[in-house]
């Protein structure tokens, strides 16, 4: 039984780290946020400048290039119309954004109860080689309980880092979030009052 923990001790690990890695290639800035798209957001006043960026949104293939080409395939709609279907497309995109998230936060939740089990299970067994053979080995007592402590520690040793690298992407995502806003409001307020003058 205490071998099972272990199992499952390790692939919460290996699955922590798999959603680690993917999450750290999926969320560069570069990735979702291209520079090339920011400077062309802020230099987009003409036709012709649209028609640019609609080419370097398809080229550069990101949530921000996503929502920018959402939003300029519906400028013959009202502001308020555009507003209103690019934030419900901005949130199909932080969902995205945050897919795999949640397997660290319950990695950060079970892999200390998973070594408690396996700390539980192994002094079950220690004490119960007690109750049949008596103390008379202090010393295998001791390595018993060391034996047991493993698990726990293992959990603590997987959850602290599933817990740094959840916050630190939680957190990206929201300055992400924040940056794509802001260029698309800039975006928008800018194609709407081109088109008054």
């Amino acid at each position: 039984m205490e071998q099972v923990v272990y199992i499952l001790l390790g692939l919460t690990s290996i699955i922590g780290l798999t959603f680690v890695i993917e999450r750290g290639i999926a969320l560069r800035w570069s990735k979702v946020v291209p520079h090339e798209l920011e400077k062309a957001v802020e230099t987009c006043r003409t036709k012709e400048d649209l028609e640019r960026l609609k080419r370097l949104c398809e080229r550069h293939q990101s949530a921000l290039g996503r929502l920018l080409l959402h939003s300029a395939d519906h400028l013959d709609w009202s502001k308020a119309d555009n507003v209103d279907a690019l934030q419900t497309r901005a949130r199909h995109e932080i969902v995205r954004l945050e897919r795999g998230l949640v397997v660290l936060e319950i990695i950060v939740g079970i892999a200390p109860l998973l070594g408690l089990v396996g700390t539980i299970i192994g002094m079950m067994s220690v004490f119960g080689d007690i109750g049949q053979t008596g103390l008379s080995d202090a010393s295998k007592l001791a390595s018993g309980i060391a034996l047991i402590l493993r698990a726990t520690l293992a959990g603590l040793l997987i959850a602290i880092p599933s817990l740094i690298f959840w916050s630190y992407y939680s957190k990206k995502v929201e300055m992400l979030a924040a940056e794509m806003e802001t260029l698309c409001d800039e975006f928008v307020r800018r194609q709407y009052r081109e088109e008054k003058k």
